[in-house]
């Protein structure tokens, strides 16, 4: 809770959102536009000590001009960024100066623990400094502190390091090593490559990867949007981007081709003390395996809110959780894109103020 004197209180609002990535920063410059008030209208939570979102965790050695896809944030353009700076060190500065350009008053670090029915129609935000009672939620958590782990036989036993995408920080640890690169994502294809210049590298996928010609075109894209679209909208999990996709070839992959780099094994059907081992007699000694194994939806914190269907997806028609409409996924599912979100965080707000508008006046703080 709040300090207030003397008193604890709760701090009350008409709406919180939760993460302050591309998703969080547009539903927040969306909100002042509608005429929500950073403080009493709304309030931004995001879990990072500064900056950046999930973009402030990637490796060093990812330039900007190596990310395909960044938009600009609504009202403020990223604009003439040096294409050989780390994408990190690019994206955390563009977003900390839209934060105070316009005004976003965004609170970190908070982490939220739950998310619950409160007295009057609230929803209770319990975080890691205090309690805020809302009218309407916002959640914008992303994917990047859900990292997958699949699970297969022996992975305690191996004696070497493992580590997910989002643990990686660069190439020259592996400097002469023996890596095992699982996945068949884009992030698996470019730290494979990444990798293949300093280590002995081994790419295992769980189906054939699927090269696409190029390039990627609007309605490729949204012939892809359309598909995870029709997942959220039923109820399931969001598939991969990469599932909807394939893969773009380029002439770097061509190129990773010819050298044998992409020369992919099947999936190995357990580990080892020393590698990994295929049911067949194929062994594979390993120092470090990279699971390159994607990411699931950060939305734990909205369990007490029971809004996952059967099939383990929260249904979302648009942005709008169909079992609650004052919950709103932004960054999930079809809009887990820079341009998605900020679509996306457009809707929301539209959608938000008309049902705060068809409902009672917040409450009076206590």
């Amino acid at each position: 809770m709040l300090r207030d004197g003397s008193r604890s209180v709760d701090a009350r609002v008409d709406v919180v959102v939760v993460g302050a990535g591309q998703a969080g920063l547009s539903s927040g410059y969306f909100l002042r536009r509608a005429g929500f008030e950073p403080g009493a209208g709304f309030v931004v939570l995001d879990r990072g000590d500064g900056p950046g979102g999930a973009w402030r965790e990637r490796w060093r050695s990812l330039t900007l001009g190596e990310v395909h896809g960044i938009y600009g944030l609504p009202g403020m353009e990223l604009g003439g960024a040096d294409p050989a700076r780390p994408a990190a060190e690019v994206v955390a500065g563009y977003f900390g100066r839209y934060e105070r350009e316009f005004g976003l008053d965004v609170r970190r670090p908070v982490a939220v623990g739950a998310v619950r029915e409160a007295d009057d129609g609230l929803l209770a935000v319990e975080t890691s400094r205090g309690r805020w009672l809302a009218r309407a939620l916002i959640n914008a958590t992303g994917t990047w502190t859900r990292p997958f782990w699949p699970h297969y036989p022996g992975r305690e036993s191996f004696r070497g390091r493992q580590l997910h995408t989002a643990d990686y920080r660069g190439a020259e640890e592996f400097a002469g090593r023996r890596v095992v690169v699982v996945g068949g994502g884009t992030s698996a294809l470019g730290l494979l490559l990444e990798l293949a210049g300093v280590a002995e590298t081994t790419w295992v996928t769980r189906r054939p990867p699927v090269f696409e010609e190029g390039p990627f075109t609007p309605e490729w894209g949204r012939a892809a949007v359309a598909r995870v679209d029709e997942r959220v909208r039923a109820g399931l999990p969001p598939g991969s981007v990469v599932s909807a996709t394939g893969l773009v070839d380029t002439p770097r992959l061509r190129a990773a081709r010819e050298r044998g780099v992409l020369d992919r094994l099947p999936m190995f059907d357990r580990i080892t003390p020393d590698g990994v081992a295929w049911d067949d007699g194929r062994r594979v000694a390993a120092d470090a395996i990279l699971w390159c194994t994607g990411f699931r939806p950060a939305v734990d914190h909205l369990a007490p809110l029971r809004l996952r269907e059967p099939g383990g997806g929260i249904r979302v028609d648009g942005t709008r959780a169909v079992a609650d409409p004052r919950i709103h996924l932004v960054g999930y599912g079809p809009s887990a894109s820079t341009i998605g979100a900020n679509r996306a965080g457009r809707a929301a707000v539209r959608e938000i103020r008309a049902l705060l508008e068809s409902r009672r006046p917040l409450p009076a703080t206590a």
